[in-house]
């Protein structure tokens, strides 16, 4: 829909301005002694609301030939030849309304003095055309700015959403208890152990509450908090649990949304690694190709496994997250096989390493 029709306040200026615009042509006519005001009324003001509406055809122009990526002088060769078109369309509509408002006695002789007045309408017309022009520029320009807005705001919720919820993952019951009791059984068989563990925990709260905070960290770093979740979750399920880590050469610093992987990685644990009595291995993975990040996380899993009573939060958080910061160029990818679950995030390169 046109922005203006979109806006009823929009809309309402835009008519009111065109109205003005119709006073002004009248006096101005007057004034040249071309119209009387009975025959200036009658045809300007019909005309000047039907250009109104032909004007808004300038927006497909606009969009057409942005500013930003059109040389200057072809847009101005452009707006010029639509100007030119739309103001000798315009005239052939006056044209039209003169000739039926001639047929009255009060307008007798009016095409006379329209065809008389044309050179100064056809100019009129060009000149209102690329006002027209100029402020649908302006309009896109605006609304370009107030979705740019919308973005920053919605990227700062869903990055506060993603840091609240690993919080959240961070002090959970089942996550601290599991890992307090751990802690307490090391003590009294492995006092080195429990130290070492307890600072595990430790770091691990620091580096996630740190990382949380930005919007995009080295895609090693990333890897390192998963790893970091990963140790301490072994101290749990020993080894049954172990992972694998494959980041690939030239990776490291290609920035990634933060904490992106971590609600994966717990659901390879919780929902994958938790169900199998032999255990099994948890990979992550990187590859680039080219300009894209192909990033993997997957885990065996239970044929027999009981049917999930997870929400699917966590992943419709990642994909709101994709789609907010790259749109159509980032996806998510899930595979659920039968001994296998894995999930791939394939992420712009190039969008990421200039953010």
């Amino acid at each position: 829909m046109h922005p203006i029709f979109a806006d009823k306040q929009r809309l309402a200026l835009y008519m009111a301005a065109w109205l003005v615009i119709a006073g002004l042509l009248c006096v101005l006519m007057v004034m040249m002694n071309a119209l009387q005001w009975s025959e200036a009324v009658a045809l300007l003001l019909p005309m000047s609301f039907i250009y109104a509406f032909m004007c808004l055809a300038s927006l497909y122009v606009c969009k057409a030939f942005p500013l930003q990526q059109t040389p200057f002088l072809k847009t101005l060769s452009v707006v010029v030849a639509a100007s030119f078109l739309s103001s000798g369309l315009w005239l052939l509509v006056g044209k039209g309304v003169a000739t039926i408002l001639s047929r009255f006695d009060l307008f007798a002789g009016l095409t006379v003095k329209f065809d008389s007045g044309i050179p100064l309408l056809f100019g009129i017309g060009m000149l209102l055309f690329v006002l027209a022009t100029v402020v649908h520029y302006l309009l896109l320009a605006f609304d370009s700015a107030r979705a740019a807005e919308r973005k920053a705001l919605e990227l700062q919720v869903l990055a506060r959403e993603a840091e609240l919820k690993a919080l959240r993952s961070q002090i959970q019951p089942h996550f601290l208890f599991n890992s307090l009791n751990s802690i307490s059984a090391l003590t009294a068989s492995d006092a080195a152990a429990a130290r070492a563990m307890s600072i595990q925990l430790a770091d691990f709260f620091r580096t996630t509450l740190k990382l949380g905070q930005q919007q995009f960290i080295p895609l090693v770093e990333e890897f390192n908090l998963a790893e970091g979740f990963l140790s301490i979750e072994r101290v749990r399920f020993g080894s049954r649990l172990m992972f694998e880590k494959r980041l690939a050469e030239g990776c490291e610093n290609i920035p990634v949304p933060s904490l992106i992987l971590q609600p994966i990685v717990e659901n390879a644990v919780n929902h994958g690694i938790a169900h199998l009595v032999e255990g099994g291995t948890v990979t992550l993975s990187s590859e680039r190709n080219e300009s894209l990040l192909r990033l993997r996380v997957g885990n065996p899993c239970d044929p027999g496994r009981p049917r999930s009573k997870s929400t699917g939060v966590g992943l419709e958080n990642i994909r709101r997250r994709l789609r907010t910061l790259y749109g159509d160029e980032a996806r998510l990818a899930i595979t659920n096989g039968t001994h296998e679950y894995s999930v791939e995030l394939t992420l712009p390169v190039h969008h990421t390493s200039n953010t």
